[in-house]
């Protein structure tokens, strides 16, 4: 296995670190868990820009990498939902869309093609990991802002968690505008392996 492909399964060994640093409660927790998302999505942006530059692009890595790009992205979301972080419907939109391409690139396969992740699907998931990595960025803001709350009464600290979260929610539409707009795409450009289906 050549080191692009080493960093996709590393990113998916990552996955379940976020998970828990995520949902299992203490001390900046939310910190520890966008480090590791952090981490993980490096990952993404180094396979890919190794495997150009070595030539060491193979079936596996374009099959691989927007599979692992997907668990760590979808894993994200789920967590925040389970916080209180992230509107359902979001969630319900990004998982039909993965669906939808994903059920397109199996059918590909099936047929001994494999269709690489197009454009629009990188800015899918660019926008996507900015989006979640504003959520953790405000996230670990108010974790520290309630330390000081423990001390000194904070009257604005319900106000700023909500604008927070606002903004945190918009960012997550923008990226669900992309997702969609990247799913419609790959389907028109694969519409082939659809009618083969």
């Amino acid at each position: 296995m050549n080191l692009p492909n080493k960093l996709t399964v590393l990113r998916i060994i990552l996955v379940p670190f976020m998970v828990a640093a995520m949902l299992i409660e203490f001390p900046f927790h939310y910190l520890v868990a966008g480090l590791i998302f952090g981490a993980a999505s490096l990952t993404d942006y180094f396979d890919g820009k190794i495997a150009r530059e070595r030539n060491l692009i193979t079936n596996f890595g374009k099959f691989a990498d927007p599979i692992a790009d997907k668990i760590l992205v979808i894993s994200a979301l789920v967590c925040f939902l389970a916080k209180g972080l992230c509107d359902p419907i979001i969630i319900l939109i990004v998982l039909f869309r993965e669906f939808v391409v994903t059920s397109v690139r199996l059918s590909a396969a099936s047929q001994g093609k494999v269709v690489a992740a197009n454009m629009w699907g990188k800015v899918k998931t660019v926008s996507q990991i900015i989006a979640i990595v504003t959520v953790f960025a405000f996230s670990v803001a108010l974790e520290i802002l309630s330390l000081f709350e423990k001390i000194v009464v904070l009257p604005i600290f319900g106000t700023l968690a909500y604008v927070f979260y606002i903004i945190g929610e918009v960012i997550l539409w923008i990226s669900v505008v992309f997702a969609v707009i990247s799913g419609v795409k790959y389907v028109l450009d694969n519409k082939d392996a659809i009618s083969e289906m």
